[in-house]
């Protein structure tokens, strides 16, 4: 099992979306990046965990856990006009966006982007990297198990 970082803005999908959507279940639409579509394509795999973390509010943090339930498959929103994340490059017979699905597992305490910063055992973590935009990050074995004693903490 490997574990990760998912952002998404809360007004679009928040860990609420994600708890009230049929089967608890969304896809990870809207990744138009090639390092975090790949992170998604190649090194997911179905059963990771993922802390579920709200980007471009007042105060992004993780709110919750996310676990991925699917295979990578064409995320629709590439070839819809009308959508943010439409790409007249992609086509249906060669799609360059792929997405996840991904299940609720909890809401968890709200852990602050601050807060994760004034922890030196987080002093590595890729979400916390200068110039860092990505919306997928990997998350190590012992930062996930630091984070997690935080949230408990925190509940």
């Amino acid at each position: 099992m490997q574990y990760w970082l998912m952002k998404s803005e809360p007004d679009e999908a928040s860990i609420d979306h994600l708890a009230s959507a049929t089967g608890q279940i969304l896809p990870w639409t809207g990744v138009r990046n090639y390092q975090a579509r790949n992170f998604m394509r190649d090194a997911m795999t179905i059963g990771d965990l993922a802390f579920f973390y709200h980007s471009g509010c007042k105060e992004p943090g993780i709110a919750g856990i996310c676990e991925v339930c699917s295979e990578p498959y064409p995320d629709d929103t590439q070839f819809d006009a009308e959508s943010p994340y439409f790409d007249p490059k992609s086509s249906r017979e060669a799609p360059r966006w792929l997405l996840r699905d991904v299940r609720f597992v909890s809401r968890t305490a709200y852990l602050t982007l601050t807060e994760l910063r004034s922890h030196p055992e987080l002093a590595t973590m890729r979400l916390l990297a200068r110039g860092n935009r990505l919306s997928i990050t990997p998350v190590t074995a012992d930062e996930w198990a630091f984070i997690s004693r935080l949230l408990a903490e925190k509940a």
